[in-house]
Order: C-alpha cells, then structure tokens, then sequence
C-alpha cells in the first residue's frame, strides 16, 4: 500500500482536510443552486449516504443569492463553486459558506483574487484551487503538456494566494481522463504542501 502524503491541515466547516485527517467524502450537487428546494434536498440525500462535504455551482447571482437559504437548511459544510465572477465569491463569503472553489482558468485577475482572499482570510474559510484541464489560463509556451499547463496553473495561484499571506489552500487538478488527473497529481505533489 501506497504511503499517504501528508498535508496541511484544514477545516471545512467542522470537517478537518489533510493533515493525516481520515479521507472526507465530497460530492456536487447537480441541481440548480438558485432551486432552495432542490437543492436542500439533494444536499439532505447526499447526507444520508455519507456525504460529509458538499459543492454547488454559483455561476450566477440567483445561485448566489439562494446560498444563505441553503445553509440555514443543512448541516453539512457547503462550498461555493464559483463560475468566472469573483463578486459571486464575495457574495458566497457573506451567505456564510464554508469554503470556496475557485478555478484559475477563468477567475485571474490578480485584483479580483486578492479581495476574495481578504474577505475569505477575514472569515477563516479555505480557497480549492481548482484547475480544469478544459479551462486553462492561455500560455504562449506551446510545447507544454496538458499535465504541465495544470501543474502551471495551480502553482501560480497557490504563490498568488501566498503572496497574500493566504494558507488555507486545497487543490484540486483535475482533467478529462483519468491518467492525466493522476500524472498532474504526481507531478504536482511534491511542489506544495497542500
């Protein structure tokens, strides 16, 4: 059996992440994040089967503005999958979730990370760094790999998190097969501590 590498330990909610913590199961919801019903419901079914963390989609201000509904409903730490827009981050950050997931591939602007991460360090809830292989930032080095332009991605956002004295990091890099989620896991690994 492989050895565990161990991390720097978070809480999500009351939830511990990394750090030796046993493995915590996350899923998404898949409903509409603007549909409260809908999606306490799912939420309070994932629960049932296990669930100890749960992420919806806020790609837009209606999904937003929905979120503090939700979170008086659950018991299980909710964590804003924010789309393009770090005003909807902002918006999640005061409906009170537990943590964020913010892609490097479509929010970058270092600007508008740097009031996300104040907002989100004011609060203590922790930023998933969470690179796509189908939204990577633009590179003029052509002759990186798939693997390579993920390990890129991520890396320049922990440093951005960092410069701003920002610790409360997850990272998720994932990819459109299975192989290539795992080499970027590899490749990144030992690059970080989260």
């Amino acid at each position: 059996m492989t050895q565990r590498r161990i991390s720097v330990p978070i809480r999500v909610g009351d939830v511990m992440i990394g750090g030796g913590a046993p493995i915590a199961v996350q899923s998404m919801t898949k409903t509409f994040t603007s549909d409260v019903a809908s999606t306490v419901a799912q939420i309070k079914d994932l629960e049932e089967h296990g669930c100890e963390i749960v992420r919806s989609a806020v790609p837009d201000q209606e999904a937003a503005d929905a979120l503090p509904q939700i979170k008086r409903q659950i018991s299980t730490p909710l964590i804003a999958d924010i789309h393009f827009d770090h005003r909807l981050a902002l918006a999640a950050l005061k409906a009170g979730v537990d943590g964020l997931r913010l892609n490097p591939g479509n929010i970058s602007d270092p600007e508008h990370v740097a009031k996300v991460v104040r907002a989100a360090k004011e609060r203590q809830v922790p930023i998933r760094v969470g690179v796509n292989s189908g939204s990577l930032p633009r590179t003029e080095d052509k002759s990186l790999s798939v693997v390579d332009r993920m390990v890129q991605a991520a890396m320049g956002q922990i440093k951005l998190l960092e410069d701003l004295d920002f610790n409360l990091i997850k990272v998720s890099l994932k990819a459109f097969d299975v192989p290539t989620t795992i080499e970027a896991y590899k490749a990144i690994a030992g690059m970080m501590p989260y």
